[in-house]
């Protein structure tokens, strides 16, 4: 059985035909359906009983704050009783940390929660709890890894909330295989999502990951529970970003951004402050406005162009699309005659954000262009998308990227023609800010840079 999309085949293979993955094929027991070549009679349960949908009772969703604002931004509101939330993420990053910080938050709330530890013993998890929080009432702990006792348990003591670290350390009895392995998982977690569903428990599961990021296990887990985050985060930085894969109850796209100190994690209500670093009028940089979800983020973007003695000059880029920037090369070097088929370029986003935002790729060819002709842009900041005619488009949200970057003190902001149409219609522009229409790249970068 393939451990990343759960193919099954009747021998061993190298590479799995369904995703095409390299060793992931396991050997797993499986469980014979006759007994000396009879058939096993089965018995037929009763139909249940169909009802009208307009019968139904839509007012029973109602949500536990978790004590952390950011994580309840990105969850919708809060997590929905009798849910099943799967978090994963690189090891270190701090997901147990950010999961012990709600469940002390909500115990001291008076909310019912329980922690299932299969990877830390007792002793560590109160090490870690003294060093988040005063008082530990109202958070019960079981060091357990065997499925059956973790579900007796949930059906007797019947917490609120309750959260699982790891889903990966569950194993049953009767199922013949390791802990962790593809059979494993999916026993544990259909197991677990029927007592969050009859019991009304809400269940966070903790999820490794691979070497690529994806969360290990069948594909089959991401889709039997009802939300995935994905914390994400780069260790020797200390801000974490929080983002919602899959959520029933909510959107996904929201972001949660939390910093990490002494004390664990701390919600960041305004994370521009972070990403947003000095020196942004220097040459090679530029600064977005990008939309997660609801929210806007400010962030500088830097780039560096130099000669290449390569045969094949290198495009490396971190925080946005690799493709994005071959495609914005291209167009700087068709419609603005600036070519860098001889140069390897890097691009970075600041403070580890990854920007899939279609309005970045305006800041981004400026801070390219900038690099190339060693000439800053100064205190000015850009959003819009580039098409291949060397058009700047329309994005949307253009009143909330002009009001933060207001807020942080940018006085001039370059924006698509029909965005400042827009801005002027609805008389959203603030008194300290200009805002300058761009239609064509190729006349803003000989006006801008030269």
């Amino acid at each position: 059985m393939c451990g990343g999309c759960g193919y099954q085949s009747p021998r061993w293979l190298g590479r799995c035909p369904d995703c095409g993955e390299w060793n992931t094929l396991i050997e797993e027991a499986v469980a014979a359906v006759a007994v000396g070549g009879r058939s096993i009679a089965v018995a037929v349960a009763p139909a249940p009983t169909p009802i009208s949908l307009v019968e139904v009772d839509s007012a029973g969703e109602e949500r536990i704050p978790s004590g952390l604002d950011e994580f309840d931004r990105v969850l919708g509101g809060g997590l929905v009783r009798g849910s099943l939330v799967l978090v994963g993420g690189e090891p270190g990053v701090g997901k147990s940390t950010l999961l012990l910080q709600a469940l002390l938050a909500m115990g001291a709330a008076g909310v019912p929660t329980l922690l299932v530890s299969g990877e830390e013993s007792a002793a560590q998890v109160k090490l870690r709890a003294r060093r988040l929080s005063a008082t530990f009432e109202g958070l019960s702990l079981v060091g357990e890894t065997r499925l059956e006792p973790v579900v007796a348990c949930l059906e007797k003591y019947r917490p609120l909330v309750c959260v699982i670290d790891s889903v990966q350390t569950l194993w049953s009895e009767t199922v013949n295989s390791a802990p962790g392995s593809v059979s494993q998982v999916r026993e544990a977690t259909g197991q677990l999502l029927r007592v969050a569903k009859e019991r009304e428990i809400t269940l966070v599961l903790v999820g490794h990951v691979t070497k690529t990021g994806d969360l290990a296990g069948p594909r089959v887990l991401e889709h039997m529970v009802d939300a995935v985050l994905a914390f994400e985060g780069d260790r020797s930085r200390p801000y974490r970003i929080l983002r919602a894969v899959k959520n029933r109850f909510g959107s996904t796209n929201e972001v949660g951004v939390f910093q990490m100190t002494g004390q664990g994690l701390i919600g960041v209500p305004d994370p521009s402050s972070l990403f947003l670093e000095e020196g942004a009028d220097r040459a090679g940089a530029s600064v977005v406005a990008a939309m997660e979800g609801t929210r806007c983020l400010l962030a500088e973007v830097q780039a560096l162009v130099v000669p290449s003695g390569l045969p094949m000059p290198r495009r490396v880029t971190r925080g946005i699309d690799h493709n994005r920037l071959a495609m914005l090369l291209a167009v700087l070097s068709r419609r603005v005659g600036i070519d860098t088929g001889a140069c390897d370029t890097f691009v970075n986003v600041a403070g580890g954000l990854t920007v899939d935002d279609p309005a970045a790729d305006l800041p981004v060819l400026l801070a390219v262009a900038s690099a190339f002709r060693d000439r800053p842009l100064g205190h000015v900041a850009a959003f819009g998308e580039v098409s291949l005619t060397g058009q700047v488009r329309y994005v949307v949200n253009g009143d909330v990227r002009v009001a933060e970057l207001a807020r942080h003190g940018f006085e001039r902001v370059l924006v698509p023609r029909r965005n400042a149409e827009e801005l002027r219609e609805r008389r959203s522009v603030p008194a300290d800010v200009v805002v300058h229409e761009v239609e064509d790249i190729g006349e803003l970068v000989r006006g801008v840079i030269g």
